[in-house]
C-alpha cells in the first residue's frame, strides 16, 4: 500500500479495495472520467505484487477471439497452434468494457466467473492470482453496450474514481515535474504470497454467527424496501462475506466484526441494487437504499 502511494496521489479508498479484491479473487468495475489515473493505477498495481499486466482497450468491434485467443495454422508443423490472448495475465485491465459488443462481455465475463477459457472444447486454466478490472466512462454513450445487470453483479465491487482535490491536483504536477515514466514503484510482494494470503482469509479468519445474522439482515432490508425492483442476491451476501474477512486481515485481525462490514458494503452492495422507475426520476440512488439499511439494522455487540 505504501509503494503503490509513491506513485498514486489520492485515491485511498480506491487501492485499499483493489487490495481486498486481489486478497478474495474478485473483480472490480471502475468508473470515472477520462484521465484521473485508472489505467495508471492498474501498471502500477500490477507492478507492487510482481504480476502480469495487460491491458485491452475495447472497441465495438472486438471479437471474443481478440481477448481470449484462438488457433493458427502452423505451416511449419503442418498443425494448429493455439495463440494465448491478453487473458492469460494475473491482472487485467479491460478499458471502456461498455464499448465492447455484448457478445465479447460476455465471454470476458465467462472467464472472470471460471477463470478458465474454452476454446474449440479444450479448457486452458488462466494465471492464478487472476483479478479483472474493467472501466468505464459515464459520460459518452454513443456508441456503447451498457453492461446488463446481470452482469454488473459480476464484479465484486464497484468503486467510482472522483477527480483529485486542490492540493492533490499540485502534487500529482511537482510527481510529473520529476517523472514522466508510466511505472513508478517497485515490486513488495510476490504472486505466490498473495495466493498464500488468499488461503489464510478463506481458512483461518473467523466470523461469528452474530455477524454473519447481521449481514444477512442488511441484504434482507434491501430486499424488503419497497422502493426497490431487485434487491442484493446471495452473491451479494457471499461478497459482502469475503470482502469483510480481507478488511478485518488488512486490520491484522483474524475475525470479523461489524465494522468490516460497514467499512465495505458501500463497494459491493450498491451497484446490485435496481429501483423502480418512478423512484429514480424522484432522485433516489441506490447508495441511498444501502444507508437506509445500515442505519436500521441494528449493529450486534461481539
Amino acid at each position: 500500500y505504501k509503494e503503490l502511494k509513491k506513485a498514486i496521489i489520492g485515491m485511498d479508498h480506491i487501492i485499499r479495495m483493489m487490495f481486498i479484491g486481489l486478497l478474495v479473487g474478485g473483480h472490480i468495475l471502475l468508473e470515472g472520467m477520462t484521465g484521473v489515473g485508472k489505467t495508471f493505477l492498474a501498471q502500477n498495481f500490477a507492478n507492487v505484487i510482481g504480476a502480469s499486466f495487460k491491458r485491452i482497450q475495447m472497441t465495438p468491434d472486438m471479437l471474443p477471439a481478440d481477448i481470449i485467443g484462438s488457433y493458427i495454422y502452423d505451416q511449419k508443423e503442418g498443425t494448429f497452434k493455439f495463440k494465448r490472448g491478453p487473458i492469460f495475465a494475473n491482472i487485467i485491465l479491460a478499458d471502456e468494457i461498455n464499448r465492447a459488443p455484448p457478445k465479447t462481455q460476455a465471454a470476458l465475463l465467462e472467464a472472470m466467473e471460471e477463470k478458465t477459457v474454452t476454446v474449440e472444447g479444450v479448457t486452458y486454466p488462466l494465471p492464478r492470482p487472476f483479478l479483472v478490472m474493467a472501466t468505464q466512462n459515464p459520460v459518452e454513450l454513443e456508441g456503447t453496450y451498457p453492461l446488463p445487470e446481470a452482469q454488473l453483479s459480476r464484479f465484486m465491487m464497484y468503486l467510482q474514481v472522483e477527480y483529485p482535490t486542490e492540493e492533490e491536483e499540485l502534487k500529482i504536477l511537482k510527481l510529473k515535474l520529476r517523472t514522466v515514466k508510466r511505472v513508478l514503484t517497485s515490486q513488495v510482494t510476490s504472486a505466490r504470497t498473495v495466493i498464500e494470503m488468499q488461503k489464510f482469509i478463506e481458512t483461518k479468519v473467523e466470523v461469528e454467527e452474530s455477524v454473519l445474522e447481521y449481514m444477512r439482515d442488511i441484504v434482507m432490508a434491501i430486499r424488503r424496501d419497497s422502493r426497490v425492483l431487485f434487491g442484493c442476491s446471495p452473491r451479494a451476501s457471499i461478497a459482502l462475506l469475503m470482502c469483510s474477512r480481507a478488511n478485518a486481515t488488512m486490520e491484522g485481525r483474524a475475525y470479523v466484526t461489524p465494522e468490516d462490514v460497514r467499512a465495505v458494503a458501500p463497494y459491493v452492495l450498491p451497484h446490485r441494487i435496481f429501483l423502480k422507475p418512478e423512484v429514480e426520476l424522484g432522485g433516489v440512488k441506490p447508495f441511498d437504499i444501502m444507508t437506509a439499511a445500515l442505519e436500521s439494522v441494528p449493529i450486534p455487540e461481539l
